[in-house]
């Protein structure tokens, strides 16, 4: 044989003297195959250097062990730890993950969809941008479940966003702060309806001022180009969509000459990685990233195992608000705002 071509499974039934089917059921279904026959066989496969190809055996079968996350921002550090917890509970049950960068784009989304879908058993959507519509024609064809997004008839996993945007309220309200702004996130995130919608909830019951800027990229440069908007308001202090967005927005209000938290606190959302590392450290509402992720998973191999329909409550993972150094007390007297 040519040693640089690589092996099949006829170069091995020929060494072996067995037919090509003897060989295959040896590595598919080695149950069938007389137990000495398939150790010769396992034996000569290693020495000639030949690997079972399990995509190729299992494409008809559908039996892959193989799982797709589809995040709409790999470089956001947001889907750091969702990654790895999803990874983690992936290689428990001896499931390999895909992961696929959709930079943001429902379109991009759905082309990675259609190539990914014949290849895994299923599929775990983080923060989508498809409608709800493109959604469900997708879960029809694979078990689906769907990150920070409610949809109905959909397993989705979700972290508790009024309960977080409630405290963040109530915080900015203990420091005395009575006008609150919120940079929203893009049009088509869940999560930040939701968020907003908490905001004006929270606003009501603690008789505070509320005033929505956006929308923004969910990247430091969006928080960076909202902060000149921020600036020449009247809020004494903001929640931002994300923490990226909330850094960013640091970063611009300090370039205009607003001070944080002196003369604006800032809120941002998730905790990721940097939060606590930026200046002023940012105070966020804080979610379980690497639980979202492995509940997702664990929740996708349990629908796909059962034999009746999946759950499709949402389940519901908490938040927790972690007050760092970029809120303070209203000051008495705003800084004067600037005249253009």
């Amino acid at each position: 044989m040519d040693e640089h071509r690589v092996p099949t499974i006829y170069d091995v039934a020929k060494a072996c003297g067995v037919a090509p089917s003897t060989v295959s059921r040896a590595f598919s279904r080695p149950g069938r195959v007389n137990a000495e026959t398939a150790a010769r066989i396992r034996k000569v496969a290693e020495e000639i250097g030949y690997r079972a190809n399990p995509l190729a055996r299992a494409l008809p079968t559908g039996k892959t062990s193989l799982l797709a996350l589809v995040v709409s921002d790999v470089t956001n550090p947001f889907y750091f730890e969702i990654i790895r917890g999803a990874e983690l509970a992936a290689n428990e049950a001896d499931y390999t993950l895909l992961v696929a960068d959709v930079y943001e784009s429902a379109a991009v989304e759905r082309k990675a969809l259609e190539r990914a879908l014949p290849l895994v058993e299923g599929v775990v959507l983080g923060t989508s941008r498809m409608s709800d519509s493109a959604i469900r024609v997708m879960a029809q064809q694979r078990p689906t479940v769907v990150l920070n997004r409610v949809l109905t008839g959909i397993p989705s996993v979700i972290t508790d966003n009024a309960r977080g945007t409630r405290r963040a309220m109530e915080h900015l309200v203990d420091l005395e702060h009575r006008s609150i702004g919120y940079v929203a996130g893009p049009e088509a995130s869940w999560a930040d309806g939701m968020r907003w919608r908490a905001m004006r909830e929270a606003a009501e019951a603690l008789d505070v001022r509320v005033q929505r800027f956006g929308p923004v990229a969910p990247t430091l440069g969006g928080g960076t180009e909202i902060a000149a908007v921020v600036a020449e308001s009247a809020v004494t202090a903001v929640v931002a969509y994300n923490d990226l967005v909330a850094i960013g927005l640091m970063r611009g209000l300090a370039a205009a000459g607003v001070r944080v938290p002196r003369d604006v606190s800032v809120v941002g959302f998730d905790d990721i990685f940097g939060a606590e590392l930026c200046s002023p450290a940012l105070t966020t509402v804080a979610a379980p990233l690497a639980a979202l992720g492995r509940y997702a998973v664990q929740t996708l191999l349990t629908g796909m195992s059962s034999r009746t329909p999946p759950q499709v409550r949402p389940a519901l993972l908490p938040a927790e608000l972690v007050v760092r150094e970029s809120t303070a007390r209203r000051a008495r007297r705003r800084r004067s705002r600037a005249v253009s």
